[in-house]
């Protein structure tokens, strides 16, 4: 890999042009813009102070900014990384508590080391196993559960935290006397003024409108002193190196809260950024990405950051505003410092409830009620596995949730596999053509010869199938069957537990007086059956190139002519297919 690759940055600056640069600060102060009050809601959202959430956006922004292949992706704290945050580590420490605060910045830091490393031994496709349906069924639950955790702050009541969703719900309404009417016209109208300007104009900046609105309502009434709930000081300043990352026996407890976080936080980035990309007309690496923001996690840990990805709604935004290449975040990491040193202060009458108004609006558009009805029409089985992780993720918890998805996903990859396509075929008139006897009804079928398609590798998994779907189809033919064609031009690759079930079959129909002739294997196939001896034991002569002339060769013999092939298809010089 070249310098270039491993630092994407160095080839934009190579290319860089001051026209490029107009629009990347446009952009980089549009998200800072966006970042500022999202970061602190998100950091509030995982159970931290919310100037952490400011701490996550400038470190981990550089270091992507170097690193990242995608020119749009705006990287920094999520919603739903927040909620696995707190989910997880709210088990072994007290959410806003010192050890709760350092069991966060380990998890970043145990997150970028996860991703880093999956980046390097090229693991990307590990997130394969979150399927799309599980997925929408994961973020439609978390969004909920994210949207009904915040009621509390925008109500004004107060509650244990780590309450399951529903009873928050009921708790809610029971309490409904104890509502603070002033925390919830500001909640509320927070959250009217959000969508309103969403609805408007989505790159119009309606977080900072609503936090500026906040702050000058609850500082000019002196709402802060008549129990409004406020975020109050805010540390101005640098955060300060952490040197205590490497705690093994905690990074050992936090594992499975880590891989979650790490496959969840790609699986989101790494969409976005495709999406992006693809309109733009160019590429990303996934690797390269899995690289920069294992990078980003681990820098940003060494100077105190939660967990971060790259954001839907920011990256949609960043990508509107004009950005063209990563500087655009280097702009937006340089204003948020800028924050961090001078402005901290002009957060201190914010209102809590702005924040959570802040997260509701964010993580509604989670919710996928479009995927639902999609699938119902489409796909009921992966309807199914929607339907099931929703339900365990919302009665069971985040990571019970994602865990289930996880085992469907695999479940599902599994039993389809063990139960591919296969079929029988049939010739279309007098053509060469051969299709599915079920599909195409007007297809021929000789009663002396059955033509069977295995629509996948054989090997350990299916050969049980693949023996049975036979059995089944000989039996159809019963006692006039005397050759099977065995098109095996689908059958990828064999191992030898196929070639094992491949001789038991020769062996059976041996025995029954009827012949197997193989078409159309492709060449790593033929080299194994040769490996094996099952072309010694068939003959050569029982290989064909495809179908018809395995076809052909049995109306020559039955004729009693001679049958020239066009060439034979045992050569190993033939081309693979």
């Amino acid at each position: 890999m070249s310098m270039i690759q491993q630092i994407p940055i160095v080839e934009t600056l190579r290319t860089y042009r001051s026209e490029l640069f107009r629009r990347d600060v446009m952009a980089g102060l549009t998200v800072a813009v966006m970042l500022i009050p999202q970061g602190m809601a998100y950091a509030v959202l995982a159970g931290m102070p919310p100037v952490y959430g400011l701490y996550a956006s400038v470190v981990p922004l550089l270091i992507y900014a170097v690193l990242g292949t995608s020119r749009q992706l705006a990287v920094g704290p999520v919603a739903m990384v927040s909620l696995l945050v707190v989910a997880g580590v709210g088990e072994m420490a007290e959410p806003g508590s010192r050890h709760f605060i350092e069991l966060v910045i380990l998890t970043a830091f145990g997150v970028g080391i996860f991703q880093w490393a999956m980046g390097i031994f090229r693991l990307g496709f590990l997130v394969n196993f979150l399927s799309h349906p599980v997925l929408s069924g994961f973020t439609s639950a978390a969004a909920m559960i994210i949207g009904v955790s915040q009621l509390p702050a925008l109500l004004g009541l107060q509650m244990e935290r780590g309450e399951g969703a529903l009873h928050v719900l009921i708790e809610a309404g029971k309490r409904w006397a104890e509502i603070d009417p002033v925390t919830a016209v500001i909640g509320f109208g927070a959250v009217a003024l959000l969508i309103g300007a969403k609805r408007w104009n989505r790159a119009f900046p309606s977080a900072l409108l609503v936090v500026v609105l906040g702050v000058l309502i609850a500082w000019s009434a002196g709402l802060g002193q008549t129990g409004l709930a406020i975020v109050g000081d805010i540390p101005a300043g640098l955060p300060s190196i952490q040197g205590n990352l490497f705690q093994a026996d905690t990074l050992i407890q936090l594992f499975p809260l880590i891989a979650v976080i790490s496959l969840v936080s790609y699986m989101e980035s790494i969409a976005v950024a495709k999406a992006i990309a693809t309109q733009r007309g160019y590429d990303v690496n996934p690797n390269q990405e899995l690289i920069a923001l294992g990078a980003s996690n681990i820098g940003g840990a060494f100077f105190q950051s939660i967990p971060v990805t790259g954001g839907f709604s920011r990256s949609a935004v960043n990508d509107q505003a004009g950005a063209k290449t990563t500087i655009a975040s280097v702009i937006t990491a340089a204003t948020i410092l800028l924050t961090l040193l001078f402005l901290t202060d002009l957060f201190y009458h914010l209102p809590r409830a702005v924040l959570s108004a802040i997260i509701i609006v964010a993580v509604a558009g989670l919710f996928d009620m479009d995927e639902v009805r999609i699938l119902w029409k489409r796909d009921r089985k992966d309807l199914a596995m929607l339907l099931v992780t929703f339900v365990v993720t919302l009665g069971l918890g985040i990571e019970q949730g994602i865990l289930t998805g996880v085992l469907l996903s695999l479940v599902i990859v599994i039993y389809s596999s063990t139960r591919p396509h296969q079929t029988e075929l049939g010739r279309l008139g007098e053509s060469s053509s051969y299709r599915n006897i079920d599909r195409y009804r007007d297809a021929k079928v000789d009663p002396e010869t059955l033509i069977y398609r295995f629509d996948s590798a054989l090997y350990f998994a299916n050969v049980s199938y693949f023996h049975e779907t036979l059995k089944e189809k000989m039996e159809r033919h019963g006692k006039d069957l005397k050759q099977i064609v065995l098109d095996a031009s689908t059958i990828h690759s064999i191992d030898s537990t196929g070639i094992h079930q491949l001789e038991q079959l020769m062996d059976e129909l041996q025995e029954e007086g009827i012949r197997l002739l193989i078409a159309g294997a492709i060449g790593p196939v033929r080299d194994k059956l040769k490996q094996a001896g099952v072309m010694d034991t068939l003959g050569e002569d029982a290989f064909f190139f495809d179908v018809h002339e395995a076809i052909l060769s049995i109306q020559a013999l039955r004729e009693g002519e001679s049958f020239n092939r066009p060439f034979d298809p045992c050569q190993s010089n033939l081309p693979a297919v």
